[in-house]
């Protein structure tokens, strides 16, 4: 049976989830059509990168196994900092089930209960049509477009996006 997104449920993470973090960002990093990191990147590296202390970091779990994950921070300092960023990756084997809705949902009211008027992704990369389409029904509009921002590791160089929504 598939879980629905009623069967995800949202926790801040804990010290304890490094390796299933680490289970779902490998195969994502390693693939390099997502984000703007070495695929090469070491566990260390990587974790460090997502657990980092400015960032809010929540975990989706189905049945107590973590299937996906997200981190909240402020876009920028200053006169930016009430415009909130995210990022999210869901492991392989939870893809298609509702996961990434439920996550992007939850980082929203976290956006709204910490104050922020607004979320922005900053880099979006356009083959990413699962992400950006589930972006958009999520009331995110496109509004920058940075030419061959992204190298694809098979399409070469693709442009990259800024999503934004009000909150």
């Amino acid at each position: 049976m598939t879980p629905r997104a009623a069967d995800v449920a949202i926790r801040a993470a804990e010290p304890d989830d490094a390796d299933a973090l680490w289970a779902i960002f490998e195969p994502t990093l390693r693939a390099g059509e997502t984000y703007a990191i070495d695929q090469d990147v070491s566990r260390h590296d990587a974790l460090g990168w997502w657990l980092r202390l400015a960032h809010e970091v929540h975990v989706a779990t189905i049945d107590d196994r973590v299937v996906g994950t997200y981190f909240l921070v402020r876009n920028h300092d200053g006169p930016g900092s009430h415009v909130a960023n995210a990022a999210y990756v869901v492991g392989p084997d939870a893809r298609g089930r509702g996961v990434g809705r439920t996550l992007c949902a939850h980082s929203l009211d976290r956006a709204r209960e910490r104050g922020f008027t607004a979320m922005q992704f900053n880099f979006v990369v356009s083959t990413n049509t699962a992400a950006v389409e589930l972006w958009r029904a999520m009331g995110f509009e496109i509004v920058g477009r940075i030419p061959d921002a992204f190298d694809h590791p098979t399409r070469g160089l693709v442009e990259a996006y800024v999503m934004h929504r009000f909150l």
